[in-house]
């Protein structure tokens, strides 16, 4: 058994996020799906940006930001995406380095540049992405490392980069060098438009190489083609070892076997932005699945650190996660 001297490595779209405040009348006048995740391609990536107000720029990427919350909370990490060598790739390298994560992708040379996130986020915190991927969608199966994937406990990907046949094949070359080293294989679904587009394949995935799958109220029931979220339960629960549903202010449902475990909200005194809710929810559940904590205590790591996010603008931690579970949490953390 290779030594595991990683807690999770994770492949994802390595994005820059941009964050603006908007309202719904912006939203309609360029037919935004509020609260959607969109691709475009970059002339309209360009043109909405000219359209949009000023601007907040922050390292994002869904994988990438459950990577930082990892770090924030003491964790050892690697992260496997695309940048370009241009200046949002290089602030891009350097973020991620800077919490202690490491990043052997190397960069693109040629081709677009580094992807990029418009986010725009309305008075009642939704957040309506639209996504340049750019450099992103170059990595492939060259970039994946068995003997990186091999030191980790947990493999960590994101739903969102199903959307290339290059992208795709490296996720599978990850989740089976992971079994092969004996490391467990997490999966977000990301997003519900990534699961209408993709769900005869997420299925598939899911079934013969997923252990931990990640997925919010809305994301489960498309999976499954259900009407409820008590529909889509006995269903997830065949299929894979663990799964982390969230609900948002309903809490979060953590299934295991024929164990289910009901995990409330964390209380947050003003929701700002949702962006990065759920990659933080991964973030604070896989930190405790790594040091061996049982699920509810998993599950609770989760919402304290999904509460962090939503309480500011951003998708990566502005408190040092470790310092918040100990106070939250005290000796379960």
């Amino acid at each position: 058994m290779p030594d595991k001297s990683l807690d999770v490595v994770a492949v994802g779209n390595a994005i820059v996020d941009i964050l603006t405040q908007s309202d719904d009348a912006f939203l309609s006048r360029h037919a935004l799906k509020k609260g959607a995740m969109t691709l475009m391609e970059a002339a309209q990536a360009e043109a909405l940006y000219a359209a949009m107000g000023p601007g907040v720029e922050v390292s994002g990427g869904s994988a990438a930001n459950t990577i930082a919350g990892i770090a924030s909370l003491g964790g050892r990490t690697a992260f496997i995406g695309k940048v370009r060598d241009d200046q949002l790739g290089t602030v891009y390298q350097h973020d991620l380095r800077a919490l202690g994560v490491e990043f052997p992708t190397k960069a693109a040379t040629q081709g677009p540049g580094t992807g990029r996130c418009y986010i725009l986020v309305t008075p009642d915190a939704q957040r309506t992405m639209n996504t340049y991927l750019g450099a992103a969608v170059e990595l492939g199966p060259s970039d994946i490392d068995p003997a990186l994937v091999a030191r980790a406990k947990v493999l960590y990907l994101e739903g969102y980069l199903w959307d290339r046949p290059d992208a795709k094949d490296a996720l599978r070359k990850a989740a089976d060098a992971a079994h092969k080293a004996g490391t467990k294989v997490a999966f977000s679904l990301s997003d519900a438009f990534c699961v209408h587009r993709w769900r005869d394949e997420f299925r598939k995935l899911i079934q013969s190489r997923v252990d931990i799958l990640f997925a919010n109220e809305t994301e489960i029931t498309a999976l499954y083609e259900v009407n409820s979220f008590d529909d889509a339960v006995p269903l997830v629960r065949k299929d894979v070892e663990v799964a982390a549903l969230t609900r948002s202010e309903l809490g979060a449902v953590i299934v295991h076997g024929d164990k289910t475990e009901k995990i409330a909200a964390e209380r947050v005194a003003k929701v700002v932005d949702t962006t990065g809710a759920g990659d933080l929810y991964a973030a604070g559940f896989l930190s405790g699945y790594v040091q061996g904590k049982d699920l509810a205590n998993c599950g609770r790591m989760g919402a304290v650190a999904a509460a962090e996010i939503i309480s500011h603008f951003g998708a990566r931690p502005e408190t040092p996660l470790k310092d918040l579970m100990k106070k939250k949490l005290g000796a379960t953390a």
